[in-house]
């Protein structure tokens, strides 16, 4: 378990996070080259150790309610591959698409299935579901109709797996 200084060190260390100072002793850390209106990428850090990263786009990673994960117990390791699959989810949207770019195609966006973003899933019998952020929340999809909807990516991606779902693979 890392002690606060050691956890700050590993966040300075990321120079693409600005670190702000909150009540209490308390830091947080923004992403402000965030594809998503979400900037926080850790949240009260505090001097007794305790603190939380958002994961709410990390497929497999258990979260709480808004997207964060405590990581009071966390080695050095452990932070810093949390750190980076976050910032790497955060960095792309596969949802985003520019206004100008719309109204030019005047098309739905495509959605490129990652592992951190939307797209089409697929079962082993070929049956498809889409999964979309919009609204600050996730949707998916059958066809047209709506399935089921999730606050963070997290519990999406784990009810597409519960249900055997997969991404489907990028031609």
């Amino acid at each position: 378990m890392l002690n606060v200084e050691q956890k700050l060190e590993v966040l300075q260390s990321y120079p693409q996070l600005q670190r702000k100072d909150v009540s209490l002793g308390r830091v947080n850390f923004h992403y402000e080259e965030s594809a998503y209106d979400k900037k926080i990428v850790a949240l009260h850090i505090h001097p007794n150790g305790n603190g939380y990263i958002y994961a709410g786009l990390l497929p497999n990673v258990e979260t709480d309610a808004k997207g964060f994960v405590n990581i009071r117990d966390y080695s050095e390791a452990d932070l810093r591959t949390l750190l980076d699959e976050t910032i790497q989810a955060m960095s792309h949207n596969p949802n985003a698409v520019e206004f100008e770019e719309q109204e030019q195609v005047k098309v739905a966006p495509v959605l490129v299935p990652t592992s951190t973003g939307g797209g089409i899933w697929v079962d082993e019998e070929g049956h498809t579901l889409t999964l979309k952020y919009e609204d600050d929340m996730w949707y998916v999809y059958s066809g047209d109709n709506l399935d089921m909807a999730f606050e963070t990516r997290s519990e999406a991606g784990e009810y597409l797996h519960d249900e055997g779902f997969k991404p489907q693979a990028q031609v």
